[in-house]
């Protein structure tokens, strides 16, 4: 009988939904993140609420209606009050991950420099700052601003002396045989992979495209570990971790974004599924060795724009 790692025996004691090598917690984090295990998540990737700070409605030039971030889970009343919430998870988080473990932070200009500062000042060390450049990046529809056209990700480990696994072969045989760079060349996430209702509207406003998750995962873990997202949205981390063959858990403080997530991670079809290997006997899974529908192919690109991812 298979035991259950010690993550979801403690989400399930908190009501939580799922099947094999996935759960879904439904719940506000700053709750539920403190009752969750010490040292039970191998890799933690959070896209926590970017504090837009968005102060009216914004339209194209043919007066259609931008949808963006407008949620209420994205607003605070102030910076202090920002720093406050953010401390709190990421002090949760700290405790949660595994002495060998890695977080992932993503956000933009609006709060990944507030964040910064305070996993220096919590005790994480960071190894690197990773550039998503999309590349087809929302115009600045009123021209008084550069397009902005990336948004930052950390990447941490628990503290300076501990060390967390970073696959640089798996990474280097992504990029064509040439080291990675800490720029990532990818679009926005649309087409087929977008999830929309019946009329077309977003079912989320800040969902990830699965290659930028597809390539956390696989550079930070390794077959069977145990990946975790605080605050999940429409489950792209765990629907991803699913399907390369490793455990997820995510958190997500909406019910009816719970819900969406927990149907998404649910139907993966069967012929994207990894099965997960004994990592002393097998690598992980590489780009060619992953069942074509995982993620959607990538663009085109020239040679230099290749260089550069």
């Amino acid at each position: 009988m298979q035991t259950v790692p010690p993550l979801f025996a403690a989400a399930d004691s908190l009501g939580a939904k799922g099947g094999e090598g996935w759960r879904v917690l439904q719940g506000d984090s700053l709750h539920l993140l403190p009752q969750l295990p010490d040292c039970s998540a191998d890799l933690i990737f959070a896209d926590p609420p970017y504090n837009l700070q968005l102060k009216k409605e914004l339209y194209r030039p043919n007066m259609t209606r931008v949808e963006g971030v407008s949620d209420e889970w994205d607003k605070f009343s102030s910076f202090a009050e920002y720093d406050s919430f953010c401390e709190k998870w990421l002090v949760q988080c700290r405790r949660i991950l595994k002495p060998s473990g890695a977080i992932w932070v993503i956000g933009t200009y609006h709060n990944i420099f507030r964040i910064g500062r305070l996993m220096q000042d919590i005790g994480y060390w960071l190894l690197n700052d990773i550039v998503w450049n999309k590349t087809n990046p929302m115009p600045n529809f009123r021209g008084v601003r550069f397009t902005n056209a990336t948004e930052t990700l950390l990447w941490a480990k628990k503290s300076e002396k501990a060390r967390c696994v970073f696959n640089h072969k798996t990474m280097k045989a992504e990029n064509g045989g040439k080291q990675m760079t800490n720029v990532w060349r990818i679009p926005l996430c649309g087409g087929k992979e977008r999830l929309r209702d019946s009329s077309g509207k977003k079912l989320h406003s800040a969902q990830k495209p699965e290659e930028l998750l597809r390539r956390v995962i696989l550079s930070s873990t390794k077959s069977g570990y145990i990946v975790f997202d605080p605050f999940l949205g429409s489950g792209t981390t765990v629907a991803v971790a699913r399907m390369l063959g490793r455990t997820g858990l995510g958190v997500e403080r909406e019910e009816k974004y719970a819900k969406i997530a927990a149907d998404r991670i649910a139907n993966v079809p069967p012929e994207c599924l990894a099965q997960p290997d004994k990592p002393e006997n097998k690598p992980i899974p590489l780009a060619s060795e992953t069942p074509p529908a995982l993620v959607p192919k990538r663009p085109p690109e020239n040679a230099a724009a290749r260089n550069a991812v």
